[in-house]
């Protein structure tokens, strides 16, 4: 994984990559910023409500105070990564192409993700994200554990996904790729861990599909044509 990684953190830091990270981060920000700025007051008050159903947190003095305020910017910044994570999904294959092709030139492109079915498992992911944070969010505030379950949600976010599409333009075979997804947690979990770093996690769902690239390619005899 070691190997996988520092090829990773090699790419994300070249321009074509920055360059789209930047663009789909802005964008999703911008997007949320305008929504959010017409819909706050219900908003607030949505994130309020469900709170307040939450036992002994609902209650206690800091939320009734104004914590609520400050868990709608978190609930409000993690639109932003859902919709940062989604276009990554929906716009990154030319980029994740051009990469193999400087990287692994004996591999050949197998295909291309269907629209359609990236577009099934990413909202699959996102859906059972939501249903998930929603179901555990009273332990998000408890230390230490409340992080290993979020770095769960958000690979939970991540695999399914990524896998799909990444695997989807290098393995053509079947068997190969379900090999390779018995490990993919691990994968997901290592790219989850950039959620924990403000603004840097606009970068997880594409570091997320370079590291999945990589491992996937990283034995490209057997992938090739």
């Amino acid at each position: 994984m070691f190997r996988y990684l520092s090829r990773t953190l090699r790419d994300i830091l070249s321009p074509p990559v920055l360059s789209f990270v930047l663009k789909v981060g802005m964008a999703s920000f911008l997007f949320w910023i305008f929504v959010l700025a017409m819909f706050w007051s219900q908003f607030e008050k949505l994130v309020a409500s469900y709170i307040s159903m939450i036992p002994y947190i609902g209650s206690s003095g800091w939320v009734q105070e104004g914590g609520a305020f400050m868990l709608a910017i978190v609930a409000g910044y993690t639109l932003v990564v859902l919709t940062v994570s989604i276009a990554t999904s929906l716009l990154s294959e030319k980029l994740l192409i051009s990469l193999a092709r400087r990287e692994y030139p004996s591999v050949a492109i197998a295909g291309s993700a269907s629209i359609h079915r990236s577009i099934y498992h990413t909202v699959k992911a996102s859906l059972l994200f939501v249903i998930l944070f929603l179901l555990t969010f009273p332990l998000l505030f408890v230390p230490v554990l409340g992080q290993i379950v979020m770095l769960w949600l958000w690979s939970v976010l991540l695999k399914e996904p990524t896998l799909y599409d990444v695997g989807s333009l290098f393995v053509k075979d079947e068997k190969v790729l379900l090999e390779r997804a018995s490990k993919a947690r691990i994968a997901a979990l290592v790219a989850a861990l950039f959620n924990y770093l403000p603004i840097v996690n606009i970068f997880a769902p594409l570091f997320a599909q370079i590291l999945f690239m990589h491992y996937l390619l990283s034995d490209a005899d057997r992938l090739r044509s």
